[in-house]
C-alpha cells in the first residue's frame, strides 16, 4: 500500500473486556455449582451475556464503518480515589468518541428537563419509570479521562491550553444498541438529542461529526499513537467478581457431618477466666442514605401503583446499606434482587450507594 494511501479498515487496538472473561469464569463455575449457587450464577451469566450483546452490537457497526478509525473496547480508568469503565473509545482523524452502551429492554422517552423515561410491557400493562441519565454516566467518565490527561501536562500555560480545547476534540455519546427500542426525544433539548443515538445511526453520526469539525485531520501515525496514549492509560480490574461463588462452591465441598475432634480432659484446676471485652457497637446505618433509598423506593412504588415494599422491603433496603454493592452483578446478590428487578431499579440504587 502506498504512503499516500489512507487505510480505511476500522483497527481495535483492545477487543477483549471483562464481561467476556467474567463470564467464562461464571460458566466454569457454574458446571460445578450446586441448587441455589447454580441458579446464583445462572442468573448473573443471563444479565451479564445481555449487557454483552448490546457491545457486540455496537462494535459489529464500528467493524463496517468502512473509515479510517482506532477502537478501544473497555477502557478502564483510574484518577485518585475515581474511576471510569467506559464501552468505546474510538479515534478518528479529528475527534476522539467516548460511547456509553445502553442494551435496554424497552422504549425511552426524554423529556425537555433531559429526564430519560423508559416505558415497558409488564404483566399486562405498560410501566413508565424514570432511569439514571446514561448522559450524566458518560459526562463523569470522561471528566475522568479529562483530570487523568491534564495531570500528565507538565506546565500550567498547557494545563489551560488543554482545558480550552478539550471539548472541541472529545464527544461524548450514549448508544442504545438494542434494535427494538424506540427513541422518542422529540421534547428534548438539542444538546441532549446530539449525544443519544440508536446504534444502526452510530457510523453516520461518526462520519457527520468529523465532516463539521473545522480541526485539522491528523495523519494516520498521528491517530495511532494518540489511540495507543489513550489505552497506555488502561489500569485492569483487579476485583474477581466470581470468586464468591468459587468460596462458596469449595464451602459446600467441606463434610457438614465431619466430628469435631475430641476434646482432652482437664485434671487440673483451670485457671480463673478473663472477663469478656465489651463488643463494639454495631456501626450505625447512614440515615441521610437510608432516607435517600426510601425516597427512591417511595417514587418508584407510585410511578408504577405498587405498594413500596414491591420495590424492595425494608430488609432488603437494610442488606443494600450494608454490602453497598457497586455493580449490577453484585447488587443480584442482594437478597431478593433478580434479573427483572436489577434491570429495572439496577442503576438508580447504585447511584445513590456510589
Amino acid at each position: 500500500m502506498s504512503i499516500f494511501t489512507p487505510n480505511a479498515a476500522p483497527i481495535f487496538l483492545k477487543e477483549d473486556s471483562d464481561t467476556t472473561s467474567h463470564i467464562a469464569r461464571l460458566k466454569e463455575l457454574q458446571e460445578q455449582a450446586i441448587g441455589k449457587v447454580k441458579d446464583d450464577i445462572a442468573r448473573e451469566i443471563t444479565l451479564a451475556s445481555y449487557g454483552e450483546v448490546g457491545e457486540q452490537n455496537i462494535a459489529f457497526e464500528l467493524k463496517n464503518a468502512g473509515m479510517p478509525m482506532y477502537i478501544i473496547h473497555d477502557l478502564r480508568l483510574e484518577f485518585e480515589d475515581l474511576s471510569a469503565q467506559i464501552d468505546y473509545v474510538v479515534v478518528t482523524r479529528k475527534l476522539i468518541f467516548f460511547i456509553e452502551c445502553k442494551n435496554l429492554y424497552g422504549n425511552i422517552d426524554i423529556d425537555n428537563q433531559g429526564n430519560f423515561v423508559r416505558n415497558y410491557p409488564w404483566n399486562g400493562r405498560t410501566v413508565k419509570e424514570g432511569i439514571y441519565s446514561p448522559i450524566t454516566q458518560n459526562q463523569r467518565h470522561l471528566e475522568v479521562y479529562k483530570q487523568l490527561c491534564r495531570s500528565n501536562k507538565k506546565s500550567l500555560i498547557m494545563r489551560i491550553g488543554f482545558d480550552k480545547c478539550f471539548d472541541k476534540f472529545h464527544k461524548s455519546i450514549v448508544v442504545l444498541a438494542n434494535p427494538k427500542t424506540v427513541l422518542n426525544a422529540k421534547y428534548a433539548k438539542k444538546e441532549v438529542k446530539d449525544q443519544v443515538i440508536r446504534a444502526d445511526q452510530l457510523i453516520a453520526y461518526i462520519k457527520n461529526a468529523e465532516k463539521q469539525s473545522k480541526e485539522l485531520a491528523s495523519s494516520e501515525k498521528g491517530m495511532k499513537e494518540l489511540a495507543e496514549g489513550i489505552l497506555g492509560y488502561h489500569t485492569p480490574n483487579p476485583t474477581d467478581y466470581a470468586q464468591k461463588y468459587a468460596e462458596l462452591i469449595n464451602a459446600k465441598t467441606l463434610s457438614p457431618d465431619k466430628p469435631a475432634p475430641a476434646q482432652s480432659i482437664i485434671t487440673e484446676k483451670p485457671t480463673e477466666p478473663i472477663p469478656a471485652a465489651e463488643p463494639p457497637s454495631p456501626p450505625q446505618p447512614d440515615d441521610d442514605l437510608v432516607a435517600k433509598l426510601k425516597s427512591f423506593r417511595l417514587e418508584k412504588s407510585r410511578a408504577e401503583n405498587i405498594k413500596a415494599y414491591c420495590v424492595f422491603t425494608d430488609k432488603q433496603l437494610q442488606e443494600l446499606v450494608s454490602r453497598m454493592p457497586k455493580t449490577t452483578a453484585e447488587l443480584l446478590m442482594v437478597s431478593g434482587f433478580g434479573p427483572v428487578k436489577v434491570e429495572k431499579y439496577g442503576q438508580g440504587i447504585i447511584a445513590l450507594l456510589a
